[in-house]
């Protein structure tokens, strides 16, 4: 029987924009960060279901990424860069 592939999404987070990678995969872009794009980019992420997302803690600049992305139940966190 086959196990679903479990996907892990990394976002790096600027104040202009959100660059996203998928784990093990070649699939990696970028959206502005902005309210119409972390909409959209939500959604994105949503047909994916994903195992885990994971962002740095920048310093405030995550946090409405993270706030949209928890909002969908997506399991998202913000990790301390050290």
């Amino acid at each position: 029987m086959n196990q679903p592939s479990q996907i892990y999404v990394g976002i790096d987070v600027s104040g202009d924009f959100l660059d996203l990678a998928i784990h093990n995969s070649s699939d990696a872009w970028r959206v502005p960060n902005d309210a119409a794009s972390i909409d959209q980019l939500v959604q994105q992420l949503a047909a994916l279901s994903p195992t885990l997302i994971v962002m740095e803690a920048t310093g405030k600049l995550e946090l409405a990424v993270l706030k949209a992305l928890c909002h969908a139940r997506l399991p998202a966190v913000a990790v301390n860069p050290r």
